[in-house]
């Protein structure tokens, strides 16, 4: 017999070893890993801690005036619980302060965080989000607002900017840089866009309709969450009332200051 030497025949151990690649890459044969684990990214140990700056934009007065109301909060890993699916999912509890915790901490309600192998949803206020989707790729997209109902900021704001608030597409565009905000800078950040639009802003015709809808998320590898920002609002000229112009509507911007 023949011996088979692969020196002799270089050009047929080339052409198996890139069909054994191929077929080593075949989804069926073996399975894609996910760049990361979302554990790497929150971390959901009771007593682990993330303070915010928190700036919230209001307008007081019925609407006739704008304002910014700064304040400290403090999210809180509590315990785990099973949910109505019966999935392990974590209370997050929540405290308020003041800009420089001058005072005791005030108990501010709480949220619930669910870890999946594949998303990280996030519970508040009976509303459900897909805050992270894998694999986190940059250009990923999801409906992370999927689960919401219709309009589900009222009856506490009555505005069009959540009639559509289901088709938003939430899209994954950095998954491992820096972000500076004010004097922090930010490691290993996974930032998620999910909408930006608006009409008429800065508001110059002050007799048209406006609007502002703009919601992003940054995540920062083995602390969680570091920076939030959502704004929602509408203004209206009413032209034909005596009140004048009002808005109506909230905005939120969070950016972490301490954890542990």
């Amino acid at each position: 017999m023949k011996k088979f030497y692969a020196s002799q025949h270089p050009r047929l151990v080339l052409s198996l070893c890139l069909l054994l690649a191929l077929l080593g890459c075949d989804p069926a044969n073996k399975e894609k890993p996910y760049p990361f684990s979302l554990e790497q990214v929150i971390v959901l140990t009771p007593g682990k801690y993330i303070t915010y700056r928190t700036d919230s934009l209001v307008f007081p007065q019925f609407g006739r005036q704008i304002a910014t109301r700064s304040y400290l909060v403090k999210h809180v890993v509590d315990s785990a619980f099973t949910d109505n699916l019966g999935r392990t999912a974590y209370r997050i509890l929540r405290f308020t302060n003041d800009t420089l915790a001058a005072g005791a901490w005030q108990p501010g309600g709480s949220f619930s965080l669910t870890l999946t192998p594949d998303r990280l949803e996030w519970t508040e206020d009976n509303r459900r989000y897909v805050k992270l989707q894998q694999p986190l790729l940059t250009g990923l997209t999801w409906n992370g607002n999927r689960y919401l109902p219709d309009q589900p900021f009222e009856p506490v704001y009555t505005f069009s900017n959540d009639d559509n608030m289901q088709s938003w597409s939430y899209r994954c565009v950095e998954t491992g840089g820096n972000f500076s905000f004010r004097t922090k800078t930010y490691q290993q950040v996974i930032s998620i866009e999910q909408i930006d639009e608006q009409f008429n802003v800065p508001v110059v015709q002050t007799n048209a309709y406006a609007f502002r809808n703009r919601a992003v998320d940054r995540f920062s590898r083995g602390i969680g969450l570091v920076y939030r920002e959502l704004e929602c609002w509408e203004y209206q000229p009413n032209t034909g009332g005596s009140g004048g112009p009002y808005r109506v509507g909230f905005g939120i911007k969070q950016w972490m200051v301490d954890h542990n």
